[in-house]
């Protein structure tokens, strides 16, 4: 678990520091801010240690996180990830065991970083970044895009890592920590996505039987059941981290609170998240979730030039989002 992070420099990100992350982390603000940048900076540092002397794998650190940063960023040369008009861009994460990765490189560098430490032993864990966009009905076309015949940049890693990741599930029962969570989430959606393998395409069946293409699913089972996936095939195992961008897309707000229910119970088995959101639902719906089970979640409130940092078991803090939702209450006292 990663428990604390610094990034400077980082794109729109000019100081980022958080000690004391939590097992749910939360980061709101405006578009255009530094969120999704922070998430997959993240995502991005955490992939590269867990690729790291993995099987056959046999580049160094530094090679496998300049490959990521190309592939994740998609930017010309590695220096255009720096702030513009500072010179040099720094990041560094710990986990619980003091284990650091830590690298910094300049505007002007081309292709290949060279200044990272690392401490991070070989692993087999698994952590996945899920974007906004559901990936279900695009994995055929995500991974034939990125293929050594095509080898297109319309999706970034994100979307090829987590194309990749949806496998069916062949091996065996659930872990047992994960068991009740998917009873929870196929009550939630009212049934499930699986795989016909005669057919090489996903489907979903509803708890009265119905067998509906994939297509037909709507926009938010299927990004609800992209976690049921990875909990069904064990590639999330309780050492995991997940990093969601934009929580709330294509859910209603019935299933926010159920998908923020079944993150925290996640949470409880291990897994971390890391999550992005614009939706006043889902920062109240864990808000209470906080306050009812008594546990830290770290709250990000990006804004102009700074980024404060607060803790929803301590309260609802003051942030761009309830600022909104409190004046639109205004204006309606105001009819």
């Amino acid at each position: 678990m990663i428990k604390s992070v610094s990034i400077q420099n980082w794109g729109p990100i000019s100081n980022l520091q958080c000690q004391g992350l939590g097992r749910i982390n939360l980061l709101v603000g405006k578009n255009g801010i530094g969120k999704t940048q922070a998430v997959k900076a993240l995502y991005t540092a955490v992939n590269a240690t867990e690729q790291y002397k993995r099987g056959i794998e046999h580049r160094s650190i530094a090679q496998l996180l300049t490959d990521k940063l190309y592939r994740t960023f998609m930017p010309k040369k590695i220096g255009e990830l720096v702030k513009k008009g500072e010179n040099e861009l720094q990041f560094e994460m710990r986990d619980e065991r003091d284990r650091m990765l830590k690298f910094r490189f300049g505007k002007d560098t081309a292709s290949q970083i060279q200044n990272v430490e690392n401490t991070y032993e070989p692993c087999d864990t698994n952590s996945i970044f899920i974007p906004a966009k559901e990936i279900i009905s695009l994995q055929s076309l995500i991974l034939e895009s990125r293929s050594a015949k095509f080898n297109m940049p319309g999706f970034d890693d994100t979307y090829l890592d987590l194309a990749l990741a949806l496998t069916p599930a062949y091996r065996g029962r659930n872990y047992k920590e994960f068991a009740e969570v998917r009873k929870v989430l196929k009550s939630a959606i009212g049934g499930k996505v699986e795989y016909d393998e005669e057919r090489k395409e996903w489907y979903f069946s509803d708890d009265k039987h119905r067998v509906y293409g994939i297509a037909l699913a709507s926009e938010g089972i299927k990004k609800m059941s992209v976690v049921d996936v990875l909990l069904g095939n064990h590639f999330l195992t309780p050492e995991s981290i997940v990093f969601i961008d934009e929580f709330e897309a294509a859910l209603h707000p019935q299933l926010i609170a159920r998908f923020a229910e079944m993150v925290v119970a996640l949470s409880q088995k291990g897994i971390q998240f890391f999550i992005t959101t614009h939706s006043y639902a889902a920062v109240k719906k864990f808000y209470i979730l906080a306050h009812k089970n008594e546990i830290d979640i770290p709250f990000l409130s990006f804004e102009e030039d700074d980024i404060k940092i607060h803790n929803l078991r301590e309260g609802l803090p003051d942030n761009p989002i309830i600022q909104e939702s409190v004046k639109l209450y205004m204006e309606e006292l105001d009819l």
